[in-house]
């Protein structure tokens, strides 16, 4: 095996499994490591809120790319699939399994595959786009986008916030996208040999371990962690943490809302992940998921 990937909607119990996969490699003499593919677990401040692997699975799965940012650093997609390419080439030089675990599909996108996701902003440019959408509306920056590049436009919904700006950035450094780049979801041509796993549970199930898994955030300081990042500076790349505007304004069921809405994202990107395995995880525990992608 090269590498294995496994990708699923917040909650639905990722990192539990990876460790569950990896003890069983272990226990045929295979070494596995997990790469991060989320783009706030890169964080160092930010453990509680992205929920990275706890002190009870820290010592089952070692993780890489994870807390290692400053907080006030701000990050990009293709500044991490440099480094996830040389993490998972490391690895697998080495005779280890990597195991990419992650909710952000983009990032999985980046950590697998060898698209071209364009040059990286001036300094201050996205900053100064996001306040331009915010104060002036979609609309308004839609329209400049369709005179700058037409073809990006029309493959972008107005509302899309992030893909609006992005596209923006690229129109004003002169990077025009090969076609479909900038609109395409997921690619089968993987840099390596991947086996891809989706993981998915049943809505209501789905929706109460977000709820719960909210509320035991919380319960671990998410808050506090939240409120010291603030303080701290974080940048607009750490800010997009979900929850950590509704943390910050003391609204737990408005996180609990848009985390079951953004879990619902990753369910329909994911059903656009070619080639990949579908496993209903649903009731079941994470060794038993474990023994049917590793009989």
């Amino acid at each position: 095996m090269d590498v294995l990937a496994i990708f699923g909607p917040t909650g639905v119990g990722k990192t539990a499994v990876a460790a569950a996969v990896a003890r069983r490699l272990a226990a045929r003499g295979i070494n596995a490591v997990a790469v991060s593919a989320d783009a706030i677990q890169v964080y160092r401040g930010l453990e509680v809120l992205s929920g990275v692997a706890d002190a009870r699975l820290q010592p089952q799965l070692d993780t890489r790319l994870v807390s290692f940012l400053d907080l006030d650093t701000t990050f990009s997609a293709g500044a991490y699939a440099e480094l996830a390419h040389a993490e998972i080439d490391r690895l697998r030089a080495s005779g280890t399994v990597p195991i990419v675990v992650g909710g952000t599909g983009l990032y999985l996108r980046a950590a697998l595959t060898d698209l071209q996701l364009g040059p990286p902003p001036p300094a201050g440019l996205r900053e100064a786009l996001l306040a331009e959408y915010d104060e002036r509306g979609g609309a308004a920056l839609h329209a400049r986008l369709t005179m700058l590049d037409p073809t990006a436009a029309a493959a972008i919904a107005v509302n899309d916030r992030q893909r609006v700006v992005r596209a923006l950035e690229l129109a004003a450094i002169g990077h025009r996208p090969p076609p479909r780049e900038s609109s395409e979801l997921w690619t089968a041509q993987t840099r390596v040999p991947t086996r891809l796993i989706g993981l998915t549970m049943e809505r209501a199930a789905l929706q109460a371990r977000i709820d719960a898994r909210v509320d035991a955030m919380v319960e671990a300081g998410a808050a506090e962690e939240v409120r010291r990042a603030d303080e701290a500076g974080a940048s607009p790349t750490a800010r997009k943490a979900l929850g950590f505007a509704e943390l910050l304004a003391g609204d737990v069921p408005l996180m609990k809302l848009r985390t079951r809405q953004y879990a619902k994202r990753q369910m329909t990107w994911m059903r656009k992940l070619g080639g990949a395995q579908t496993i209903d995880v649903t009731a079941r525990s994470a060794d038993d998921v474990a023994a049917e992608i590793l009989p």
